[in-house]
């Protein structure tokens, strides 16, 4: 039986049997006990399941990754230490040095840093590329050696929305997967997936967790990418691998769970981002309730950026549920015609020194490095979280210098169009 979303983010993942807990349980251990070497060395090769090691499987952390796969409509998934870690491990997962990615301009900066400085020291190369790229400059980006497209559902701060089936359809004729950061609207709100993503990862650490409590990512398999199709493009799915036993991931796993399978098997035994079983214990919590928050973000999103909209000190805003936004369209095509989360960009007239003056007379909206959780807060993006970049890459990443991001928490809609009035006045 098939349920609805509401009722997966309750029960997804965990069927408790007779006399066991009905919370997800906090496996606290390192490691595990076998009462034979055999049984152990049919998990080393991939024979069997189970877990011997919490660095590369953990059950509290499978349970909570087989909701959120439930969630995207994939067929696997895992956690991982953050969201930085989940998208660094589904590109590495199919790049190497020599490999080339095709992203979108306007992602998060802390990704864009990534991509193009720490993954360009590996020896891949990346061509970005506008949000509202045309099918014919995308075609132009791809080259031979193109591994992977990635983009995210809504850009973090510019709150750009992706055209998905654009994207997605440009990946497959050049025969690479699109991968896509699905954070700011969860599945609640967008299952990239049903538009043509082949693999969606997420921040948890924002609404997912929806508390500030903990830091975690996610990454979620479509199953739907077909490795063995691609193999010349793929060797690490699709031959063997000698650091793992000579395993062939595509092979014994099929493709809806070699890209996985390989993530944990290797990148996580190599590279250790593991997600804490407490964390992912936390996670779990704000899962549950991920049904109910959302729409409340939407709601104080939508009715704050429409204040923002007609106050006098404000240059522009964007909220892509604002009708008038440049991507309410894709709004109403990905996102059920709503703002899709509860952030807010705005740029003040004054620019830099008035978003300044703003950001210290604000009470309720606290100053912080941080978004997407019950408690509002603010950022100047080009002072903190994107400090990184030039004011050109800034600009093409649609923010401004001026910008000022805001997270609508929980709160009465009210008290927080209350707090930015008073911000506001001279």
């Amino acid at each position: 039986m098939d349920h609805s979303i509401n009722t997966k983010c309750v029960q997804a993942g965990y069927a408790p049997g007779n006399g066991e807990p009905r919370q997800v349980p906090i496996y606290q251990s390192t490691t595990f006990k076998y009462e034979t070497s055999e049984e152990m060395g049919k998990l080393f090769d991939l024979e069997a399941s189970g877990y011997f090691y919490t660095r590369l499987q953990n059950p509290t952390n499978d349970i909570v990754a087989a909701k959120i796969a439930e969630l995207e409509g994939g067929t696997a998934a895992m956690l991982t230490s953050s969201g930085q870690a989940a998208n660094f491990f589904a590109l590495f997962n199919i790049c190497e040095c020599g490999s080339h990615i095709v992203a979108s301009s306007s992602i998060y900066g802390g990704t864009f840093n990534l991509i193009s400085v720490t993954m360009a020291k590996m020896g891949i190369d990346v061509t970005f590329v506008s949000p509202d790229a045309t099918d014919e400059e995308l075609d132009a980006a791809f080259q031979d050696n193109t591994r992977a497209m990635f983009g995210e559902t809504i850009a973090n701060p510019a709150l750009t929305v992706l055209d998905i089936e654009r994207f997605a359809a440009a990946a497959h004729r050049h025969d690479v997967p699109l991968i896509i950061d699905n954070t700011f609207p969860t599945p609640i709100n967008c299952r990239p997936i049903e538009w043509g993503a082949d693999i969606v990862t997420h921040s948890t650490t924002k609404y997912m967790d929806g508390h500030g409590v903990a830091v975690g990512g996610a990454i979620v398999d479509s199953g739907n990418f077909d490795w063995m199709a691609h193999a010349d493009k793929y060797p690490g799915l699709t031959t063997p691998d000698d650091s793992y036993h000579g395993v062939t991931y595509a092979e014994r796993f099929g493709k809806e769970g070699a890209f996985i399978t390989k993530a944990t098997a290797q990148m996580m035994r190599d590279l250790g981002c593991i997600q804490s079983p407490q964390n992912a214990f936390y996670l779990n919590l704000g899962l549950e309730s991920l049904h109910v928050r959302m729409p409340r973000h939407v709601e104080n999103g939508q009715a704050v950026a429409e204040f923002l909209e007609a106050h006098p000190s404000v240059a522009s805003v964007s909220y892509p549920g604002l009708k008038g936004d440049k991507y309410h369209d894709r709004a109403v095509k990905y996102l059920g015609g709503t703002g899709g989360c509860g952030v807010v960009s705005f740029e003040l007239k004054g620019g830099r020194e008035a978003a300044e003056k703003v950001m210290k007379k604000l009470k309720v909206f606290a100053i912080e490095t941080h978004v997407a959780d019950a408690r509002s807060c603010c950022l100047n993006p080009a002072t903190s979280t994107h400090r990184q970049m030039t004011d050109e890459q800034l600009a093409a990443a649609g923010i401004p210098a001026g910008l000022i991001r805001i997270s609508c928490g929980l709160e009465d809609k009210a008290d927080l169009i209350a707090d930015l009035k008073q911000a506001l006045e001279d």
